[in-house]
């Protein structure tokens, strides 16, 4: 899959950018529709979002909520 920003990913797929961050977070649940329009905008096959995650992937620990400061 692509790199693309939530803000990118949203527009494409014709979807709240907010309700993509809930979907990364594991918030939201999101139905098949919605998953088919991400795919596409991910041009990719929906089936990849069912395959199984590296291991090295799985243990990843989250990132601390909040945004960094965009001063250096």
């Amino acid at each position: 899959m692509r790199g693309i920003s939530q803000d990118n990913l949203a527009l494409e797929a014709n979807v709240e950018r907010a309700y993509v961050g809930y979907l990364e977070r594991g918030s939201k649940n999101p139905t098949v529709m919605t998953l088919e329009k991400i795919a596409a905008a991910l041009a990719c096959d929906i089936s990849e979002f069912f395959a199984p995650v590296a291991d090295d992937v799985a243990t990843m620990k989250p990132l601390k909520s909040g945004r960094k400061s965009s001063r250096g």
